[in-house]
């Protein structure tokens, strides 16, 4: 048979051969070309056109970029996205922010779309998306947490590959432990989702997928600078022979200079050294190879100095005349991976990490001395009845080891929770989650079940269950529902409570927190003859059954530690818009709106620091030449809740609701063959909350306090940048 030479054809499929449906081709200029039928055929013309590479793309699949061969007909095999534990983990590095088409609500943020901003760590990987927000819990150190469903960051679980890797002392500064350019997907899940991964993700769960070991850059450079004076240097090497493959990272950040914009005499942003060294090392592949391994190890150094602009960190620690923090930890931390493929359909696998985490800290006066150990492991059998069948299960262990010491060198404040704290937790578990699909996949439920025994609280049983339904070709409906617990880690996890001048009062002994979830998503795809895109509409409720936050209300210069076993309830809405307009121009809109409170007494009380309205307007436009690229970003926040004041001296009392606020951000890349350059504005407007600090005057007052700052500190922030690739 012979062929026209205006015209290529052929077909995509799986590794089983059996054709794949609505993959998308494209030429490497994101041009659409054609979409593959029912039997995965494909057909479309040149118009005299030459295509050196053509990308094959699919939801569930491996994104792969094919060198156009010489016989206009040929076939292409996709690889399906990896299930590690039922955590997607994409060998794709897809620039886009997309639904992947899993059965719970899964947001995928590839390396293209975390290059639309100054990523420099892992909380400024979400600007162009609405379901994660990062939170700043100590403007003095700049530490952060990240939100899901207006709830603190605690209740959602931060995965390294599938791993729960990020509590404890490492959830303050964890976050930051990862920078951008080392990660090639976030995987973004609201609600409850599954039991493999452990008990804890009673609202949502964040997979970070750090760069691949093969695909990708061999080489990669980035260096950046911003206005303040501020310096971040990467360097990502990857190597290969046979069947083992490695990347190694290094990360670099060196201080700013000072800056006093509102003059209330203490620093806006932190004087920050990290260091960091990464290594993965990789034996066969997932998907070809009965036998596999993987094993990383990541050593991390920080140290964090703010408090007033004369504070020496070398001399004045612990001053009772000149107040300043500094924060110092050295994070080693290492997991490893296996899995042995017994046949076609049954397969072991293994997981395992440990973390040691070494802390000394100084917030003014309060001394803070923490050491943690822990260490995860989980064995897992996988079998696959047949297409529509999966099971999975398992037995898993988790150890925790945490050492606080408290002290004080000032006595002018009253605080009595000075002392050493232990916790020691081992709580081994079981699981088993079923997997079925009905009518061509087009109804899939998952239900799984676990029991853990803590060793302190007993047994716990976690149930959940999702279910995703294809309405149509373009339409899906999903839903989840079940349970999530987790033990408080009080001071690790609430810095606020030490930077304070508050007295910390232990009311009564904290129990576990926990909590149900359920929620409803609806995604509907449009495509029209210049634009394409989807919507997104989705409603998620959180009911604790026992809660525990820092009580700041009740007393004046106390914190209230106690459980709180009445309503406590989150509300959250969201509604997405993505859409990609003539092939140049990319427009995200989302709205957020969360109810968050908790009834006392029979009165709704809102909790602090949730702005109930939240909106996200983000826009790319990218030439054909692909030289240029413009991203832009509008983020607005509405009014907040404040903590009561009412009891304060009249000269430290605080408004009781914040003011709505907007933030414009740009970024300008220019590219070339192994080089870009990009320069880039957050914060254009220059919008700030001035002087947050509570009683800044007199920071060993009793009502000196931190914990009030709602909006942006730091003002206006330029930036440049280079990344130069050897692929």
């Amino acid at each position: 048979m012979t062929f026209a030479h205006d015209k290529y054809e052929g077909f995509v499929k799986n590794k089983s051969g059996k054709g794949i449906a609505n993959v998308k081709i494209t030429d490497i200029n994101s041009n659409a070309l054609t979409s593959t039928d029912s039997s995965g055929f494909f057909q479309f013309e040149t118009h005299g056109n030459i295509f050196t590479e053509l990308i094959f793309s699919h939801p569930e699949y491996a994104t792969d970029t094919v060198k156009t061969p010489t016989n206009r007909h040929f076939e292409v095999t996709l690889d399906k996205i990896k299930v590690m534990n039922a955590v997607s983990v994409s060998t794709d590095g897809a620039a886009r922010l997309g639904i992947a088409g899993f059965t719970m609500k899964t947001e995928v943020i590839g390396q293209g779309e975390i290059k639309k901003a100054a990523c420099c760590d892992l909380a400024g990987c979400f600007e162009t998306q609405g379901t994660v927000q990062p939170m700043t819990t100590n403007i003095l150190t700049n530490s952060k947490e990240l939100r899901i469903l207006g709830l603190s960051g605690v209740y959602n679980q931060v995965l390294i590959e599938g791993m729960p890797m990020v509590l404890g002392l490492g959830y303050t500064y964890g976050i930051s432990s990862i920078p951008g350019t080392l990660v090639e997907n976030i995987f973004v899940s609201k609600g409850t989702t599954s039991v493999l991964q452990g008990f804890e993700s009673m609202v949502g769960q964040i997979n970070v997928i750090p760069k691949n070991t093969v695909k990708g850059e061999r080489l990669f450079l980035n260096a950046y600078v911003n206005s303040f004076g501020e310096s971040q240097y990467n360097l990502n090497f990857k190597a290969s022979k046979g069947k083992w493959s490695n990347l190694a990272s290094l990360h670099m950040v060196l201080p700013a200079a000072k800056w006093d914009r509102d003059k209330d005499k203490f620093l806006d942003l932190p004087l920050m050294n990290r260091y960091l060294f990464f290594d993965k090392i990789k034996y066969g592949d997932d998907i070809k190879d009965k036998f596999n391994f993987l094993a990383t190890f990541k050593g991390f150094k920080e140290q964090r100095v703010g408090g007033q602009t004369h504070f020496n960190h070398k001399t004045d620690l612990g001053n009772d005349s000149i107040y300043g923090q500094k924060v110092s930890f050295i994070q080693l931390e290492s997991y490893m991976k296996a899995s042995y493929k017994m046949g076609e359909n049954r397969k072991l696998a293994w997981m395992g990490s440990m973390v040691y985490h070494d802390q000394n800290s100084w917030f003014g006066p309060v001394h803070y001395v923490a050491k943690q150990k822990q260490a995860y492991t989980n064995f897992q059998y996988e079998q696959n009845w047949n297409r529509s069948h999966e099971f999975k299960t398992g037995i898993s262990l988790r150890a925790l080891n945490i050492n606080e010491n408290i002290s004080f060198t000032d006595t002018a404040v009253k605080r009595t929770y000075n002392g050493s704290y232990l916790k020691k937790e081992i709580i081994p578990g079981a699981f088993a989650e079923n997997t079925f699909k009905w009518r061509g996949d087009i109804i899939t439920l998952i239900t799984g079940i676990r029991a853990d025994h803590h060793n302190q609280f007993g047994w716990a049983i976690t149930p959940r269950t999702m279910l995703k339904y294809d309405v149509t070709e373009q339409s899906t409906l999903r839903a989840s529902a079940g349970t999530g617990w987790r033990t408080v880690n009080l001071f690790s996890e609430n810095i606020g409570l030490m930077v304070s001048s508050r007295d910390i009062v232990f009311k009564e002994k904290l129990n576990p927190e926990k909590a149900f979830n359920w929620g409803l998503n609806y995604l509907q795809r449009f495509k029209k003859k210049k634009m394409e895109g989807f919507f997104t509409m989705d409603f998620y409720q959180t009911r604790f059954s026992n809660q525990f936050f820092p009580d700041y209300d009740s007393e004046p210069n106390k914190v209230l530690i106690y459980n709180f076993t009445g309503p406590s309830v989150s509300n959250g809405f969201q509604t997405d818009v993505n859409m990609k307009i003539i092939k140049k121009w990319e427009l995200k809109l989302a709205y957020n709106y969360l109810d968050v409170y908790r009834k006392t007494n029979g009165v709704k009380t809102l909790l602090p620091f949730n702005s109930k309205h939240k909106a996200l307007i983000a826009l790319s436009y990218l030439p054909i030449s692909k030289k240029w690229r413009f991203d832009a970003n509008v983020h607005w926040f509405g009014t907040q809740r404040l903590p009561d004041t009412e009891l304060y001296p009249e000269e430290y009392r605080q408004a009781k609701t914040s003011k709505p606020y907007t933030t414009y951000n740009l970024q300008i890349t220019r590219s070339w063959l192994k080089l870009d350059i990009y320069a880039g504005c957050e914060n254009i407007t220059d919008y700030r909350q001035l002087r947050p600090i509570v009683s800044w005057q007199n920071p060993f007052s009793p009502y000196f306090d931190t914990s009030f700052n709602w909006g942006p500190t730091r003002g206006r922030e330029v930036y440049l940048g280079l990344r130069f690739k050897v692929n």
